[in-house]
């Protein structure tokens, strides 16, 4: 390559990068609240993440990807609203924006992407994430909250969640929960994998069902759970030895299986019209 075609390209890529540099801008957005604090943050194309700050103040850091977009922020007491709002002429690119959230740990949180992924961790509050299209979702080490979650094609990971109402529903995304307990756990999938990696918990009800997707939970030794489990065209298995029970089902060899472990504390059903099941021990 030539001198003068080698000075082209560099001042090409120059060019390139400082028309970056400008399109991109990063603003922050400080709000003073009270406890119990409500924030919503919806934008059609980019990521979320949030985690604890201060206990009466929540900072937004936004990083629009051009001049296609706007934030709408708006505050009414205690709620804080955040909202991407998209320009003439704005497409997936250009119309991302990415926040970056600090919150009281304690306060409700909703998030809204079509894209993500979003996630949040070390919170208490109640949650709430809604990703359409392929949005991924994020959750780990939060407490003491509900956590409600529905996706489309995007797959969702629930990592150390304790004392927990979850609800998860998902299209085709896989769903995975590690050392997630509570006294309500639900997790649905049509299409997508369920993955469970934990002990149930004490006295809980978990309910995990898909209708063609596989159902895996792996428990320790020292499980104690009333389980059940049943798939209409798959196949099941089982492999702790679960002590038998009545029940008003039939017992279908390879499609169903019912018993309990320890104490059986915590219920815990299974169920797929066509996936497989399986129950393992760690």
């Amino acid at each position: 390559m030539g001198r003068l075609q080698y000075s082209t390209v560099v001042t090409l890529v120059l060019a390139a990068c400082l028309a970056t540099a400008i399109a991109e801008t990063r603003k922050e957005y400080r709000f003073t609240v009270g406890p119990n604090a409500n924030i919503s943050v919806d934008t059609q194309y980019g990521a979320i993440s949030v985690k604890p700050g201060a206990t009466a103040e929540v900072v937004v850091t936004a990083t629009a990807q051009s001049d296609k977009t706007e934030v709408d922020s708006q505050q009414k007491g205690n709620r804080i609203d955040i909202a991407s709002h998209l320009l003439a002429g704005a497409d997936p690119q250009s119309g991302r924006v990415d926040y970056e959230l600090l919150i009281p740990p304690g306060s409700t949180l909703s998030l809204r992407s079509s894209t993500g992924p979003l996630s949040a961790e070390n919170l208490q509050g109640d949650l709430t994430f809604e990703g359409t299209d392929d949005a991924t979702v994020n959750v780990q080490n939060v407490s003491n909250g509900h956590v409600h979650v529905q996706t489309m094609r995007g797959p969702i990971t629930l990592t150390d969640v304790s004392n927990g109402h979850v609800e998860i529903s998902s299209i085709s995304g896989a769903v995975a929960l590690k050392s997630v307990t509570g006294p309500f756990v639900r997790a649905h999938s049509l299409s997508g994998k369920i993955f469970y990696d934990g002990d149930f918990g004490l006295g809980g009800d978990y309910r995990l069902t898909t209708h063609t997707g596989d159902i895996e939970a792996i428990v320790p030794a020292n499980v104690s759970a009333d389980f059940s489990a049943h798939s209409l065209l798959g196949k099941v298995k089982n492999e702790l030895d679960l002590m038998p029970q009545h029940t008003r089902y039939s017992m279908e060899e390879g499609r169903t299986f019912f018993g309990t472990v320890g104490k059986a504390s915590s219920k815990v059903v299974l169920r797929s019209f066509s996936g497989k099941i399986r129950l393992k021990q760690r």
